[in-house]
């Protein structure tokens, strides 16, 4: 009989009556819940319960019955009548609420919305929440709040906010106001400090000293370590021109000043500091600044500034964040913070460190005979100590190395002698066949080099010479070997060999698509590959890493997730249909310029991260032969670098032979992670073989996931043969313009 019951029980919720969109999502952040809480209890996706909350989707069986569960208990708690903000008279006055602008608009921030929340709130003892206003489709921006160093407010007409309740799980009481702060002066002379979630503090801090002891003491700012072994986040204050002339910093940099990167040793802030006992690092106080005391124990003392006036959000990575208002630019440094990491400087800093806070040098040993820890290597790592100079695989490094000081001082190193892995730069002249059609149209790899990075096996510690050695794809390291006799018109595809069109590829193995002429070193992904479409390889010598693993995999998720959570909230999700995919990324980013600055930093961070892994000398009087200072990290990793650009050429490769034996067509222009194909119509729905629905398995697939690729753009075939013939270049790579069709100068390949 139960067993009825229960089926009755399941057929009566299949077809339960769920909330609207908005009140679904009223609920959740009633509760304190993120959207990621949700989808972990229900077993499902991120953006499936982003698309329940926005209406695009709808909840089905079994899944519905148990979302219809949680809705119905959260209604209890939380009714709807109550929403309307309430005022406790019995509470102190621990914030202030400053009416909400009548033209703010909607602002959804997903996972960062909801930290946000959590960062606007004060843990009380107050049994009850407080009820949550009724939202509208999405959150608006919330009204501006203030936190006096005295029991009332200086702002007129302001007004007690009801203290709301600790989300479930709690946030960190350390750092309850969030990672960071943009500090700004108002016209009265008052100091603001705007946090995430709309939250304001008032600074009293009339000194750079001071406003360092501040954010240490009282402000509660910073964001939790992300790897067990790590370091909390120090807590980051962007200061406003505002600020600058506040505490006595120029609102601009001289030319002088720009080159060197910061502001003079005399000036009067850094005096200031130093006779309060606080430091620099060796950059100095330039548009990244860290200010600190030598830690004492595990209790760490430090503070960085961002100073965006001083170009520290270059407009390249951050577009116009720098001229943002203070909350605005709160909210778009407190979404990528959030997702991403609290800013560490530019995004290719950032990059770097993330990969470090995952995967930390160190960590605590098991108690020894007397109940000690210690410090000791963390497994997966790549240690506290970078590799010697003098023991690099000569191949691996950039010209001007210490290893290659006895090379004469001319010499250019060809492909035998040094790793050459690049992104693609190819193109070539369109057939009589491709020129009768009527566009060019381009598809672009989402986070390209992020999926290249995805389950990657690199080397963690030195390279071993090894002569003659039998090739193993699973090792990672460099290889010389002779790939010249592979052949594209004829190669395996899966188990299948196939006929192609060999003049009309370009070649996996080389940057510009040439064919190799003779030995050269290429990374393991590119050797591989060799294989995997069906020819022998012989390696001459290689240097490999029998120290490995998968370093990687933790930087590429945190990096995918935080993509994707701020597309979902763009209106792109995960799982949309080809067509729907399409239309959703028409326009994404006037939907939410500020969230589209997110995504620019993403990405940025991605592909500067990977590059910093062999940063180049930056000046400091450095002669070719001498060491530089990115040497000295245990992260300057030429060696991972090349893999993961090897891996990302390979896996676009792999695509377009599959998508040439299937169809015959074969790409126009390939730039990076960007391809052009000839095509009767401008959508690419018009050249990939999409049967009912489903992509060609393992080609080109429609999505926003890394790896899937979007629409780069769409011209005319005339517009491209136009072009060439302008510059007199048959074979200019049309898809470095796909996108605009503006060519404003001849293409050198820079």
């Amino acid at each position: 009989m139960s067993e009825l019951f229960d089926a009755v029980d399941a057929l009566v919720a299949s077809r339960a009556t769920l909330p609207p969109p908005a009140e679904r999502k009223r609920l959740r952040a009633a509760h304190g819940l993120t959207i990621d809480e949700v989808a972990t209890a229900l077993e499902v996706r991120r953006a499936t319960v982003s698309g329940w909350e926005n209406g695009k989707t709808e909840p089905r069986p079994p899944e519905r019955d148990a979302y219809a569960r949680l809705l119905d208990k959260l209604a209890e708690l939380y009714p709807a009548d109550a929403a309307a903000p309430v005022q406790d008279a019995a509470v102190p006055a621990t914030f202030t609420t400053a009416p909400a602008p009548a033209e703010a608009r909607t602002l959804s921030t997903g996972q960062a919305s909801e930290a946000a929340a959590m960062n606007a709130t004060e843990n009380t003892q107050t049994p009850a929440p407080a009820p949550v206003a009724a939202a509208p489709a999405a959150a608006p921006r919330p009204a501006r709040t203030t936190r006096p160093t005295s029991s009332t407010s200086r702002r007129p007409g302001a007004k007690k906010a009801a203290p709301a309740r600790t989300p479930a799980g709690g946030a960190d009481p350390r750092f309850e106001n969030g990672p960071l702060a943009v500090v700004d002066v108002e016209d009265d002379g008052t100091v603001l400090a705007y946090c995430t979630g709309g939250l304001v503090l008032e600074v009293p801090a009339k000194s750079i000293p001071a406003l360092v002891d501040w954010t240490l003491r009282e402000a509660k700012l910073g964001q939790p370590k992300l790897a067990g072994p790590g370091k909390d986040a120090d807590p980051l204050l962007v200061l406003t021109e505002a600020a600058l002339e506040r505490y006595g910093l120029p609102a601009a940099l001289t030319e002088e000043e720009r080159h060197a990167g910061r502001i003079p040793e005399g000036h009067k802030v850094i005096k200031q500091l130093a006779r309060a006992d606080w430091q620099l690092t060796k950059r100095g106080f330039g548009p990244w600044a860290r200010i600190y005391r030598p830690a004492k124990g595990s209790e760490r003392q430090c503070v960085q500034m961002c100073i965006p006036s001083w170009n520290a959000l270059d407009t390249r990575h951050w577009d116009t964040a720098g001229q943002l208002p203070p909350a605005e630019l709160a909210r778009v440094l407190g979404v990528y913070a959030s997702r991403v990491m609290t800013p560490r400087g530019s995004t290719a800093v950032t990059g770097l460190e993330l990969m470090t806070a995952l995967h930390p040098p160190t960590r605590a040993s098991e108690p020894d005979a007397d109940g000690k820890r210690h410090s000791e290597h963390n497994p997966g790592s790549l240690g506290k100590d970078a590799i010697d100079p003098m023991n690099w695989p000569p191949c691996e490094v950039p010209d001007g190395h210490p290893v290659l000081k006895d090379l004469p001082r001319f010499h250019v190193r060809g492909p035998g002698e040094k790793l050459f892995e690049e992104a693609y730069d190819w193109a070539r002249p369109m057939t009589d066949a491709e020129c009768t059609l009527r566009h060019l149209v381009g598809i672009d790899v989402n986070m390209a080099f992020a999926a290249g990075a995805n389950g990657l096996n690199v080397g963690l510690g030195e390279a071993t010479h090894v002569k003659n050695p039998v090739f193993d794809p699973k090792l990672p390291g460099s290889w010389l070997v002779d790939l010249s006799h592979v052949d594209l018109s004829r190669v395996k595809v899966g188990k299948e060999w196939v006929e192609l069109d060999g003049s009309l590829l370009p070649s996996p193995f080389t940057p510009k698509g040439e064919r190799p002429e003779g030995p050269a070193w290429y990374a393991t992904p590119t050797v591989a590959y060799a294989v995997e479409l069906g020819y022998e390889v012989r390696p001459i010598e290689a240097w490999v890493r029998y120290e490995n693993g998968r370093y990687l995999d933790g930087w590429y998720q945190r990096l995918r997730d935080a993509y994707l959570a701020t597309m979902a909230d763009l209106g792109v999700d995960a799982d949309l249909a080809p067509a729907d995919f399409l239309a959703a990324m028409n326009g994404w980013k006037a939907r939410d310029p500020e969230l589209a600055i997110v995504v620019s930093a993403i990405k940025a961070t991605v592909k500067g991260g990977l590059g910093k892994l062999r940063e180049r000398p930056r000046g400091e009087g450095w002669r070719p032969g001498e060491p530089w200072r990115a040497l000295s990290r245990p992260t300057w990793r030429p060696d991972i670098r090349a893999a993961v650009i090897s891996r990302t050429r390979i896996n676009l490769h792999r695509k377009i032979v599959k998508h040439a034996a299937f169809t015959s067509q074969y790409p126009v222009a390939i730039l990076s992670d960007c391809v052009v194909y000839a095509a009767d119509g401008t959508s690419p729905l018009d050249f990939l073989p999409y049967r009912e629905g489903k992509p060609l398995p393992g080609g080109f697939k429609l999505g926003i996931n890394p790896g899937l690729v979007k629409h780069e753009g769409t011209q005319t075939v005339l517009w491209g043969e136009e072009v060439r013939e302008r510059f007199n270049a048959p074979e200019l790579n049309l898809a470095r313009y796909i996108k605009d069709g503006a060519v404003t100068d001849v293409d050198n390949g820079e």
